[in-house]
């Protein structure tokens, strides 16, 4: 069982400046785990739109290939977390 956290973004981009250090903070958490990709929305445009990314950041969950969970904008550490360990039972 795979589950990735896909971590849509833009280096101009508020919200994923914020978030950046929430994102990498939580990566060491779960190192092992769970993998995070981030994807800049502005280098990969062809990716942002075969997930239907609209807004960013943009996080979506997949699990053995399949999309589980999306959530767009800051959220907290916790709430990711939460998310993604629900993932692995």
């Amino acid at each position: 069982m795979a589950v990735f956290l896909i971590d849509f973004y833009a280096d101009w981009c508020g919200p994923c400046i914020v978030m950046k250090p929430v994102i990498e903070e939580l990566e060491k958490e779960i190192a092992g785990e769970i993998e995070i990709k981030k994807i800049n929305v502005d280098e990969n445009e062809q990716e942002a739109a075969k997930y239907g990314v609209m807004s960013i950041p943009t996080y979506i969950i997949l699990k053995d290939g399949e999309e589980t969970d999306r959530f767009v904008g800051a959220t907290s550490k916790e709430v990711i977390k939460s998310k993604l360990l629900q993932q692995l039972s």
